[in-house]
């Protein structure tokens, strides 16, 4: 089989399995240069990388009517801000979610870019911002109750969504009905938190906000140090032998939600490493296990 014709195959495997595609936003992208559309999907190693991401949009997975409990959950793959793992720590999660009556939405968000974007600080976070308000828009005809949306997040996708969680005060996007951009749950999977040097993910960090920040920058996307009393309940997974991104980021953010006196839930493995998806293989529990009565001990599945 040739390479074309598996990529071909690979795109409608991924496209079926959604019910609804939708783009993010009508008419123009905001922030957004003339470019041409570069997107590519490739596999390799088992893990589904979706590159150059500048046209944004949202996978759909509804759970039957009868099933669905009206809870939502915007996942963010990770990917380091260069790629989203769309499979592993997108349409397989949200598959889950729609067993347990929970509505899922896989947000492709774009890949920050000087090329593409204006500001590509704000690019995923506007993607993200836009994917609250949309299933709020929506929320009727997905069955959904528009004060029970989570966001979940999967390494760099962990700091996209740990971003709009603790800096929905401000829109990043055409709001004029002043919808609500707070999600009402967060779900941080061997996150990036921190943009600090002792902690954070230098990657990640260069991606948006450049190879020489300045202090105000770093702490601004540092959210551990944006974590106040609004911000909403979390669930937090990691390893901690991840080599990757250290499990220091889930623990200051727990401290800091702690400190808050915002409910918080932290689970920390010996290890796993990084990237597991929801099956850490080195250990017979299992995280989505602990999710589960997480979301139920909260009242989200009931």
């Amino acid at each position: 089989m040739s390479k074309y014709l598996s990529i071909l195959l690979l795109l409608f495997s991924i496209h079926a399995m959604s019910q609804q595609i939708v783009k993010l936003y009508e008419g123009d992208v905001p922030n957004s240069k003339p470019s041409v559309d570069k997107e590519k999907t490739e596999e390799s190693d088992g893990i589904v990388r979706v590159s150059e991401i500048s046209r944004p949009t949202l996978m759909v997975f509804l759970p039957p009517k009868e099933k669905s409990n009206g809870t939502a959950v915007i996942i963010c793959p990770g990917g380091g801000y260069w790629i989203n793992a769309i499979q592993h720590e997108g349409i397989d999660v949200a598959k889950k979610l729609n067993e347990w009556g929970v509505a899922a939405f896989v947000l492709k968000y774009r890949i920050p870019s000087e090329a593409t974007m204006i500001n590509k600080e704000v690019g995923p976070l506007q993607d993200a911002q836009r994917a609250i308000q949309l299933v709020r828009e929506r929320a009727t005809g997905w069955n959904v109750n528009p004060n029970r949306i989570g966001i979940m997040g999967f390494s760099a996708g962990g700091h996209l969504a740990s971003t709009a969680g603790t800096h929905f005060s401000k829109s990043h996007i055409d709001n004029p009905k002043g919808i609500s951009l707070r999600p009402d749950f967060m779900v941080l999977i061997y996150p990036v938190v921190s943009f600090r040097d002792e902690v954070g993910h230098s990657g990640s960090r260069t991606q948006i906000i450049g190879s020489n920040p300045t202090k105000e920058k770093i702490e601004l996307y540092s959210n551990e140090m944006q974590v106040n009393t609004t911000t909403p309940p979390s669930f937090l997974v990691h390893a901690s032998n991840d080599e990757a991104v250290k499990s220091e980021n889930s623990i200051v953010f727990y401290q800091a939600l702690i400190r808050n006196k915002v409910p918080a839930e932290l689970h920390l493995y010996q290890s796993g490493g990084h990237g597991f998806g929801m099956n850490n293989k080195t250990t017979p529990d299992n995280w989505m296990d602990r999710l589960k009565n997480w979301l139920d001990a909260n009242d989200w599945l009931k």
